[in-house]
This record gives structure tokens, sequence and C-alpha cells, in this order.
């Protein structure tokens, strides 16, 4: 595969000169970047998919709600509607996105919305329900909004920098556009990851001097879930699960559940993957099935599988949590 991406440098050259000039367009302003008169943050990745934003964005909602009036903003991927819609919680994945609804089961009282237009998005939000800041999911390349915090998230092992432009690579714009961001999160990191390794990240990043760097990693429940009762993960370890996955990068799931020494079987979709029933029929027959909590919004009104569970996940900081929350109610503050 890696061989084959090698042909495709002459699509990737191209495809990186087309978003360098369209960043130059928005950097001089011959394209419209709206700016709002209040705190709006985007969260989002260079790269496609699997850096880890929704932890982040569950993370920034736990967090900002204590003091403020928060909404939310996604486009809905995969969803099979458009325009704005605001979520009660009833609705299903197709409707609305996994990751919106998932955000909305975590945060009930929040302001949860989809709109595949930020700006028109929004507007609706402010004008509607007065949020005190707006969260932007998957919004980085969205350049129609000009956020007034930017934080750019990375994973572990797969740094941006080591990586190449569309199609040869993941990149979906160049190097440079991570200069839009104030604040770069490394995610998915070992939970002891040393300082030194740090060091050596922070050095081949080569941060401007208004950036901060953070490091993350996710933390797994020890308990898995559905919507009618919790069972101890430790309590199935003997059991055979059929593990399912429509994520971009499983591997550190399935590494996680190896160290439990879990006896599963993995059924792997792509990430954001609408179930057909022909996908359903191979796993179903299980006694017990294992997902991701975003899987799960999709599944959970696919298949009535009383043997249907999640486990959900946390981002945790590995140093300096207390910098990154100041960082970001500094922010909110300086911009109401």
């Amino acid at each position: 595969m890696r061989i084959f991406r090698k042909f495709l440098f002459p699509f990737a050259l191209l495809y990186g000169l087309v978003m360098r000039f369209r960043n130059y367009l928005y950097d001089t302003g011959f394209l419209k970047s709206t700016k709002f008169l209040f705190p709006v943050i985007c969260v989002g990745n260079l790269s496609a998919g699997g850096t880890g934003k929704t932890p982040m964005i569950e993370y920034l909602l736990d967090l900002l709600s204590q003091s403020y009036k928060v909404a939310a903003l996604s486009r809905g991927y995969g969803r099979e509607t458009k325009g704005f819609i605001l979520l009660n919680g009833s609705e299903s994945a197709r409707e609305v996105g996994d990751e919106p609804l998932q955000f909305k089961s975590h945060f009930k009282n929040a302001i949860i919305a989809v709109d595949e237009n930020r700006v028109h998005g929004i507007s609706i939000l402010k004008n509607r329900f007065s949020p005190e800041v707006v969260l932007l999911d998957d919004a980085f390349q969205h350049r129609k909004v000009k956020a007034g915090l930017n934080i750019l998230l990375t994973s572990y092992g797969d740094l941006y920098l080591d990586d190449f432009i569309l199609p040869m690579g993941n990149l979906r714009e160049p190097l440079s556009g991570a200069e839009r961001a104030r604040i770069i999160v490394v995610t998915k990191c070992p939970a002891d990851l040393s300082k030194i390794e740090q060091d050596k990240i922070r050095k081949r990043l080569k941060l401007e001097r208004y950036q901060k760097l953070y490091f993350s990693y996710i933390e797994y429940a020890e308990k898995i879930y559905n919507e009618h009762e919790e069972i101890s993960l430790s309590a199935i370890l003997n059991e055979k699960i059929s593990l399912v996955t429509g994520i971009a990068n499983p591997i550190p799931l399935c590494n996680h559940l190896d160290k439990m020494n879990m006896y599963f079987t993995h059924f792997k979709f792509p990430d954001h993957h609408n179930f057909s029933s022909s996908d359903l029929q191979k796993f179903t027959s299980a006694t017990r099935i294992l997902t991701t909590e975003k899987d799960f919004m999709r599944l959970k009104n696919l298949i009535s599988h009383p043997g249907l569970y999640y486990l959900p996940i946390k981002m945790k900081f590995i140093s300096n949590a207390e910098g990154f929350n100041r960082e970001l109610s500094q922010y909110v503050l300086t911009e109401k």
C-alpha cells in the first residue's frame, strides 16, 4: 500500500498547492472568514481522522460547562440530513451523526447542534440560545469561520510532521497549517510518557513562540455499559467477545483488551461506517458484543441485542492539566 502511494506523489503535490493557495486567500482576506464577537474554540487536526477529537470536545464540555453556557457544533459526519438541527437526544445517528449524539448523551443539558455550514450554525446558536462559548468539532480546515482559539490534535506515534499530504499521505493540508493553532495536544500517548520523550517531540514540532504544547492519554473505563445496565470489564474476561469498531484507529483499544487478556474476535469497519444488514450478520450471533461508544450510537438503533455494550473512554493530560485549563479560562474571559 505504501509503495502504491508513492505513485500518487504528483496528485499530492497538486492537492498541496491548491490547499496552500486556499489558505493564502483566507490569510490575506481575499476569501471571507467570519469572526464572531464571543468565544469560539475550534478542535481539529491536520490528518484525516483518528486523533481523539471526540474525547477532547467532551473534556472541554465538562470543563467549561461548570462556569459557562456552552454549545457544541458539529457538521454531523455521515448523517442523512442537511442543515441545522438542535439535538434533544432522541435522534438517531443517521439523523445527526454519531459524535454529536454521544455528546448529548453525556451532557444532557448542553446545547448540541449540527450544521455543515458552521457560520450559519453559530449564528443560529447565538441568536436563539445565547451560549457564552461555542465549541467547533473538527473544523480546523473550515476557514469560513475564524475561531478565536484553535486546538490542534496530533497522535503520538503518528505525528503530523511524519505524514504527507493527501492522497500520498493522510494530511488534509500542508504542515504550515499548524501555525494557526495556539494549542497543540499530542494525544493517545503512553500514560507514563517520560519528560525526555516529551522534550524530543517538542523539539521536533518546532513550535512557534505563541504556541503551547500538551500531552494526553486515553483512560479506559473499568466497566462496560448499555442503556440498561453496567458490568465490570473484569467480569467478562473469560467470555468470547465480538469486538466491533468503526473508528479510524482501533489499535489502542485492541491493545488495551489484549493487556487485560480478553479473548475477542475483532470485526473492523471504516470510520463512521453505516452498518448494513450483511455487516450485522457477521457479529450479532455472539452472546456479547463490545464496541466503542461512538459505534454504539449507530448500532443501538440497528439491532436489539441484549449483549451489546460499549466501553467509555476519557482524555487525560499526562501533566500540566492545570495549565491547559487555565489557558482555556483566560481565553474565554478575555473574549467575553
